[in-house]
Formats: structure tokens, C-alpha cells, sequence
């Protein structure tokens, strides 16, 4: 039976590459990869998991992230933490399916993502940010035959949903990367989005506590302040539907609907952060409309 690997059995350690030398196969990296029907996952990353994560078509996620021996990251009360030069972020991203080979759409892990059946689920890509001396890099991996490639102009997949339908699954291009990457409108600087204190605060699955203290004790993570907003699982009947609703945006649009990001023009500001209701939609005039509102 396959399985994703979390034990010290990794098939080789992790190597950190410079944009000259991108490699042509995931495997080359050492973060995942495919052993004899295993899925396994280095031991030199951390398996992370989101309160509520960015809705893909679906498709379920798993998160793994690596920094340099010796190295940590420095933790923000709002913001992505500062990750050193040579950190690697991977998402790799898969489908269950049944029996005929359909995909199914599910959009929560109903097991430990540490510890799923290979055999039960169908991998598409996996997507690296990786930390260079001039900022992040987004390479996009698509798998087959084993491995995944490095597809830079990204791709379609095609696939059947379980009831026959088709679904084309966009792998995005390496510039496409950015569109949602780059939070900031201006310098467009690409940026994790996950990596942030209310996004990763919670109880891992995998390592059985939080996982900024997991972060902490592994010496991966310098805090130099406590106060943070943790947000919600979108589906806990423990937080108010409020608090469910922003956490939601914050995570799927507020990259671009913030007040640096891209979509600032709009006026419409989604990131969780304290903006008056006007910004949030409520009773919310449209900006330049014109003629086309209708007079609205």
C-alpha cells in the first residue's frame, strides 16, 4: 500500500539550486518524490498545514517547507514571516479518485496528509518558491511517469470528475505564478502567501501541536512579538460566520484585494486586517463606474 513517508528514510537530502541550474526533475531537488510506490517527503522539511487554505478546483494540498541548516525565519504579527536565502516552499497538488480512475472533489484532507494512500489519489503538480539572493523564484512541476518536470510555460491537463464531467486543470506558467504572488502591486515582489502567524496557527495533524510552536522548537522560527489574529477553519462550527467569511477572502483574494495589491484600485480590500465596512462591501460604492452602473 503507498503511502506519503515522513520518516528518516528520505531517498536523498534536500539541494538547494541556483537559477543557472534549475533542474528538469522535482526529484533532483530532494523534497518529494516518488520510491518504489511511495510517496516519500524529506525529513529535512516540515509538512505545514493552513487554517483555511486557497480553494484549487478541489484539489487537496500538501505543504512542505525547508530552510538551511542553521538558519530560521523571523515571525511578523500580520505579515509573511522573512524566510533566509536557500528556503524551499513546495505544494504539491492531488486529486482522490475511485475505482474507475475519476477524480473526486472533496476540498478538505479526511486523513492525516502526512499519511494518505498513494494508490487512492492522482498527483498533477507541484509548484516551488524558492529563496534566492534577489528574491523568490516560482518554478511549476508537473508529474508523469514517476516525476515531475519542470514546465516553465505551465500546461492543461485534462481530466474525468466522478458523474463524467471533464474538468481542464490549469498548471500556471512560471509568470502566471505572480499574478497572485506578487501581493504587492508595486514592486511586484513575488511572496509566499501561507507562510503568516493566523494562517499556520493551529494544531498540525502531522506532528500532533501547534505548528508555530513545532516552528519554534525545531529553531525555525524567531518570534519577536506574540499578538496575532489566528483565522478560521472555514468550516468550524466553534467560530462565527463572520470570522469564517474573512478568513476565507483573506486567504483567496486578499493577495490582490489589499491595499498594495492589484486589484487596490476596486477599492474592495479583503485581506484580514481591520478596514472599515465600506472597504469590506457594505453598502460599498463602485469606483469609476461611470455611465456603465447604471446610474447605481
Amino acid at each position: 500500500m503507498s503511502a506519503i513517508s515522513l520518516s528518516a528514510c528520505s531517498p536523498s537530502e534536500v539541494t538547494f539550486h541556483t537559477p543557472e541550474a534549475y533542474p528538469e526533475r522535482l526529484s533532483e531537488w530532494g523534497l518529494i518524490n516518488l520510491d518504489r510506490g511511495q510517496l516519500r517527503v524529506s525529513d529535512q522539511t516540515v509538512v505545514y498545514q493552513m487554517n483555511t487554505a486557497l480553494f484549487s478546483d478541489y484539489a487537496l494540498k500538501l505543504r512542505t517547507l525547508y530552510l538551511p541548516e542553521g538558519t530560521k525565519g523571523i515571525y511578523d504579527t500580520s505579515e509573511t514571516f522573512a524566510l533566509p536565502v536557500g528556503s524551499i516552499i513546495s505544494k504539491t497538488f492531488l486529486y482522490p479518485k475511485n475505482d474507475q480512475g475519476e477524480l473526486l472533489t472533496v476540498s478538505e484532507w479526511d486523513e492525516n496528509p502526512g499519511a494518505i494512500n498513494l494508490a487512492q489519489y492522482e498527483l498533477i503538480e507541484t509548484r516551488l518558491l524558492v529563496r534566492q539572493s534577489h528574491g523568490w523564484d516560482a518554478l511549476p512541476y508537473i508529474w508523469r511517469d514517476g516525476d515531475a518536470y519542470l514546465s516553465l510555460t505551465g500546461a492543461i491537463r485534462s481530466h474525468t470528475l466522478a458523474g463524467g464531467q471533464a474538468l481542464n486543470y490549469l498548471v500556471p506558467s512560471k509568470n502566471q505564478c505572480a499574478s497572485c504572488h506578487a501581493t504587492n502591486h508595486t514592486t511586484k515582489d513575488i511572496q509566499p502567501i501561507g507562510i503568516k502567524a493566523r494562517h499556520l496557527d493551529r494544531v498540525s495533524t502531522v506532528y500532533g501541536v501547534n505548528q508555530l510552536t513545532y516552528l519554534q522548537e525545531r529553531g525555525w522560527l524567531e518570534v519577536l512579538s506574540h499578538w496575532h489574529r489566528p483565522n478560521a477553519p472555514w468550516a468550524s462550527a466553534n467560530a462565527t460566520l463572520e470570522h469564517r467569511a474573512r478568513s476565507y477572502l483573506d486567504i483567496n483574494c486578499g493577495h490582490c484585494h489589499n491595499a498594495v495589491g492589484a486589484a487596490d484600485t476596486s477599492g474592495l480590500l479583503l485581506d484580514y486586517a481591520d478596514h472599515p465596512m465600506e472597504a469590506l462591501g457594505q453598502c460599498k460604492p463602485p469606483i469609476a463606474a461611470g455611465r456603465g452602473s447604471g446610474g447605481h
